[in-house]
This record gives C-alpha cells, structure tokens and sequence, in this order.
C-alpha cells in the first residue's frame, strides 16, 4: 500500500487508486463529470494547494533562489492550521490503501507535488 505522485490528465497506472487533485483550480475547459473518466482526479482535495499567491510565485521562479524561496513558504503554508493533520492522515492511510495526489504540472521538480513528497514522507507516508 502507497502513495503514488503523479501529474494530473496522464494515464492512470494499475493499482494507482483514487485520485487526490492536490489543485488550486479544477482543471479548465472540463466537464466536472468528466474530471475522473480524463484521469484528472476522483477527489479535489485543494487543501494541499499552494495559496494562489504561492501559485504564481512557484509558475514565475526561474532561478534556484527563487524555487527555493517558494519551497520555504509552501512548507511554512503547509505547517499552519489543520494541514498537519491531514498530511498525518494522508500518511496513515497510505499503509492501508493505495491512492494518488497529484498536480497538472509537468515537470515534478518545479511543481508543489515534489515538496508533498517529502512532506508526505516526513509525515510517515510509504510512497511509490
């Protein structure tokens, strides 16, 4: 059982599970009935989104100073309110069943998806 990282609208892979859009938006030009048949995602869980602030901040980083900068405040972003909680409930439940959260972009080393990695990790969470 595990927590798969994906990108949003790829192919679904054997066994993946249900589909977490850990997305500030719905995906654009797409029927909400049609979200999951296009394998974006089941659930929309924008929780653990970036703040649209951080979203464009991320989608303008060019240089390692500036992703970085966005790294730090996701992570602090990440630490306040109830999000803890779920990313300690994302991790326990990643031991019992297999699922998938994800994001649209497409390269995973400037996406947000790549810092829930590692939070999901620090939480406990077994990732594929």
């Amino acid at each position: 059982m595990a927590i798969s990282i994906v990108r949003l609208g790829t192919p679904r892979k054997p066994g993946e599970g249900l589909r977490l859009g850990t997305v500030r938006r719905p995906p654009r030009g797409v029927a909400k009935a049609d979200f999951a048949k296009l394998d974006y995602y089941d659930v929309w869980f924008p929780n653990l989104a970036p703040s649209a602030e951080l979203v464009h901040e991320a989608l303008g980083a060019s240089t390692e100073r500036e992703w970085a900068a966005f790294v730090r405040k996701y992570r602090k972003e990440m630490s306040e309110h109830d999000r803890g909680r779920e990313l300690d409930m994302l991790a326990a439940l990643s031991h019992q069943t297999n699922f998938s959260v994800g994001c649209y972009c497409e390269d995973e080393h400037r996406c947000h998806r790549s810092v829930l990695r590692e939070l999901l990790k620090e939480h406990g969470a077994a990732i594929t």
